[in-house]
Parts: C-alpha cells; structure tokens; sequence
C-alpha cells in the first residue's frame, strides 16, 4: 500500500483551477446550501477543492452531477461548501460528518489527504471522492483514463495541423496532468505511424516525462506565456492541461484570429468559456454522470463497492471527446471518421493506450 505521501503525489491535483501553496485559514468557508426540508431526506454533501464551485472543471462538474441526481430523485437534497484554502479541507469535512450527512463528497486528487483521514475516523461514514483512490473502503473512488480520450485529441490535432507542429503543455508535471499529455502525444505519434507523416509534439517528451508547465492552475496570464512559447517553435495548435491557467491561451488564439487553435480538457470548453471560436474540441471528463449515479445508487440503498470503484473510459463513455462546435465544417469528414473508428478500437481493446499516470 502506497503511503499517504506517494498517493498525494501520485493522484496529486484535480486539472480545473487549483492553486497552489494555498494556506493558513482553517476556517469553514460560508456553504451553500440547496437543501430542502422533511424526514426521510438522503443528503449529499460537495466539499469543493480551492478552485471554487465555478471553477469551469471539476468543482463545476461534480455539483452539476450533484444537480442531477436530485431531478432523478427528489427525496436527495443537495449542498456544498467552498473550500478557499487546502487547511479547511479536514474542517469542511468534519463538518458535514457532524451534519450527519448521508453522502460525502470530496472534489480533486489535492483532497485525497484529508479525505483518506476522516474516513478513516468515521468508518460508518459513506463517502467519495473525485480523481483520486484511497485505501479507506467507505471511500467511493471516480476516476478517469484520459489517455484515451486524449489520444483521439492527439489525432485530431496531427490531422488538423496546417503548420505540422502541435503542442501541450501542463499546470504541474504530476500524474493527473501528465496522463492528458501522454495520451496527447501518443494520438500524434500513431497518426504519424498510420499516415507515413512527421507532425512534431511541442511542450511535451512522453518518454522523458518531461515538458512544459505554467506550475499554477489559475494564472491565464502565465498560460499565455507558455503558449507563446510554443507558438514560436511552431505550434499551431495547443492543448492546455492547466485548468484556469489555459484560459490565456485560449484567450490568445481567440484573438490571434486563427493563427492558431486550442483544444480544452475537463468540460467542454464551448460551454464553459467565451473562446469557443479558437477551440477546436475538449477532452472531457463526465464527472457529472459519475457523481449522479454514485449517489442515486447509495440513496436507494445499494452498496457502493471502493473496489474497483468507477473508472470512466471510452468504452463506458466516462471519458471522449465534445462535439467541434464551430470546428464542425473544418474537420474533414474523412477524419472525423477514423478518430471515430479509432475510439471504437480503443473502447474494443484493439488499440491500446498506455500511460504511466493511468489509475491503477
């Protein structure tokens, strides 16, 4: 068993607008609270991570899944708290163990720590947790194989580059970022392979594991200085795994006027940001399918098994990629057709995509 260090590390970050080195207050941030009144109600409680609920990635994604759940089933009420620093993860945690919660949920791979503790200190307690597996068994774990989907971005992107270079860069070199970049490179390089061609990857050496990093989830301003960067060794298309950081790249390629074009992860970028116009695709996420199915099943009752949990791939559509939107015209049919015979393949087994950063 890994050892709470390593897993931090190795399920480390939630990709949609963290930031680091976020500190002192331990205090409970002020909850929003959705819940209506009445006996026999199931509660399921969100403790966001410090990107906030309007994160446009995770945090959003998961309360959107929470919102679901309570259509399906009106007896489920619904809340979160908003963590704004990594110290009020324990408190906002507790807290909702003290509220006797019926279902706790914790947003981001950055929470695994506290999760793991609490749980581990109420054993009766039921929760889940989002990016990330702890070794607690009343921990529900939803993780994601973005490899896959990001291998078909990689493709996308080969396929679409007019300047034969493409890049991707990351917020941090850490496993729940990484994973997106491999699959990425791996997409290109099977394109390369299926078309005799020679489209390069910037920002990111698979095989070295290294590349480049904005080491912040927020600052658009430090995106857009990676990007740059990129763009000048020729890039004309970039796929940003930096939450909130990647906003200024996109921001910049929306303002470049097509010089060059992005591709989004998490949550569809053309709903979720005002840069639909230089977005190309998203490599998504369904968390809120995840969450909403989780908690309607512990609402009516059904054990929620830790193991395996739930693993989101292209075979059960936890993971693919959004619809081209204003891109829909540009991406060729003919090519539009493989990276649909390529997920096929990749759902079937018989392309397989490998990534350090897989969840185990």
């Amino acid at each position: 068993m890994r050892s709470m260090r390593g897993m931090r590390i190795a399920s480390a970050v939630a990709v949609g607008g963290l930031v680091l080195g976020a500190a002192a207050c331990g205090e409970a941030p002020e909850e929003n609270n959705n819940a209506g009144s009445g006996d026999k109600k199931y509660t399921a409680c969100m403790v966001t991570d410090v990107g906030g609920i309007d994160d446009k990635s995770f945090n959003t994604s998961a309360w959107k899944g929470l919102e679901e759940a309570k259509k399906a089933n009106d007896k489920i009420d619904i809340k979160y708290v908003a963590s704004k620093a990594e110290a009020d993860y324990e408190v906002n945690l507790t807290q909702y163990v003290n509220q006797k919660c019926d279902f706790i949920l914790a947003v981001g791979g950055l929470m695994g720590d506290a999760t793991s503790k609490i749980a581990k200190a109420n054993p009766n307690q039921q929760f889940g947790i989002v990016d990330a597996k702890v070794p607690e068994t009343n921990v529900y774990p939803m993780q994601f194989d973005t490899a896959q989907a990001g291998f078909l971005a990689g493709y996308l992107a080969a396929g679409m580059t007019k300047s034969g270079t493409v890049g991707t860069y990351g917020g941090l070199p850490i496993p729940p970022v990484t994973i997106f970049m491999d699959g990425y490179a791996d997409g290109v390089a099977h394109y390369n392979k299926t078309k005799s061609k020679t489209v390069k990857v910037v920002g990111w050496d698979k095989a070295a594991q290294k590349g480049s990093f904005t080491n912040d989830f927020v600052k658009q301003d430090e995106g857009k200085k990676v990007s740059d960067a990129l763009v000048a060794q020729g890039a004309d298309i970039i796929m940003p795994v930096a939450g909130g950081a990647g906003l200024g790249t996109t921001g910049a390629a929306k303002a470049s006027g097509g010089k060059y074009n992005t591709i989004w992860v998490d949550v569809d970028g053309c709903e979720s940001t005002q840069d639909c116009a230089a977005i190309i695709t998203t490599v998504e996420k369904n968390i809120p399918d995840a969450v909403k199915e989780a908690v309607v099943k512990a609402a009516n009752g059904e054990k929620l098994s830790a193991t395996p949990g739930y693993l989101g791939n292209l075979s059960n559509n936890g993971v693919g990629l959004a619809p081209y939107h204003e891109f829909d015209s540009k991406v060729p049919a003919e090519l539009k057709a493989e990276i649909d015979k390529l997920k096929a393949d990749i759902a079937a087994g018989t392309v397989t995509v490998t990534s350090a950063a897989q969840p185990k």
